[in-house]
């Protein structure tokens, strides 16, 4: 038998153990050793080790990492819940991200933003990446994937950029890289982020046997956006345009990047988020992203009109 592949949270908490004993980095963070380690995404190491708490004032946070990231200590810094974003960034886009530019001191970090839904309110729930989309100086990344995480901590040793990272605990399970899924005459193409990979694969797998084309191009990074050729050749061809996915609010990153691609193709571009409403506790209150079932929806009635 081989050897069983690691899930994202076992390379994660690989990654980190790596920063922190091997190339003497710091990760820091809110009730990071509290039990459960951050969905086990951390290693069982402390202060000592490099692991640091810090204080449950959210705004504080931000401006702990910048500091040590100025100091060379190259942090990865956790935001636990991606809509505390908002109150994790004001440091973290306003000097971090312009740092470089303004004063040619770079500001080395990885931010580790975490991801999820499903009754959990109206403040921490949700993916936020659009929050650091608009800032110049930063890039974004959305990894889904053992081999997609291990990239992009490989970029951010090798370069002096603020890296935001933009995680999603439903992936953590999974061992399997995502491959687009292309056709040469593809009826409709999706551009999915995040969460919601997982999703737009099931839908153009059923769709295929109902007849139906969906080419799947899977969106890593996020800023900068720079479609392949193929993608772009994909979209083109596509009989009835295509969709951007996300499970952040559509005013954002999703409709940039529907832009961008209308822009280079002249295909018709739609974008699907989250609702344009608050969250609640309550299922029936929740603001979840696209299921594979209104993926299906949207294809067929798209594709059916044309």
């Amino acid at each position: 038998m081989g050897e069983k592949s690691p899930t994202l949270r076992e390379v994660i908490k690989e990654t980190v153990r790596h920063h922190l004993t091997v190339e003497k980095g710091v990760a820091l963070g809110q009730c990071l050793t509290a039990v459960g380690w951050v969905g086990g995404t951390l290693p069982e190491l402390y202060e000592d080790d490099g692991m640091v708490e810090v204080s449950m004032a959210d705004v504080a946070g931000g401006g702990f990492a910048v500091g040590m990231a100025l100091a060379g200590r190259r942090p990865i810094y956790v935001i636990r819940y991606q809509g505390l974003n908002w109150l994790n960034a004001p440091s973290i886009v306003n000097y971090a991200c312009k740092s470089k530019e303004l004063w040619r001191r770079p500001c080395p970090m990885f931010v580790r933003s975490i991801g999820m839904e499903g009754a959990i309110g109206p403040v921490a729930g949700s993916s936020h990446h659009s929050l650091f989309f608009r800032m110049p100086g930063v890039k974004i990344l959305s990894p889904m994937t053992p081999g997609e995480y291990r990239t992009a901590y490989r970029e951010f040793m090798a370069e002096d950029e603020v890296y935001c990272v933009s995680e999603h605990r439903g992936s953590y399970t999974n061992t399997e890289e995502l491959p687009d899924v292309l056709h040469d005459a593809p009826d409709f193409a999706l551009f999915p982020i995040s969460i919601c990979r997982f999703a737009a694969r099931q839908a153009a797998e059923e769709l295929l046997a109902e007849g139906i084309r969906v080419a799947v191009h899977h969106v890593f990074r996020l800023k900068p956006f720079a479609p392949s050729r193929e993608a772009l050749a994909s979209v083109g061809r596509a009989r009835a345009g295509g969709c951007v996915l996300d499970d952040d609010y559509v005013d954002g990153v999703a409709k940039a990047l529907a832009h961008d691609l209308s822009a280079a193709t002249g295909a018709r571009m739609r974008v699907l988020g989250l609702q344009d409403r608050t969250a609640g506790f309550a299922a029936r209150v929740d603001n979840l992203p696209p299921s594979k079932d209104q993926i299906k929806a949207l294809v067929r009635d798209t594709v059916g009109k044309r």
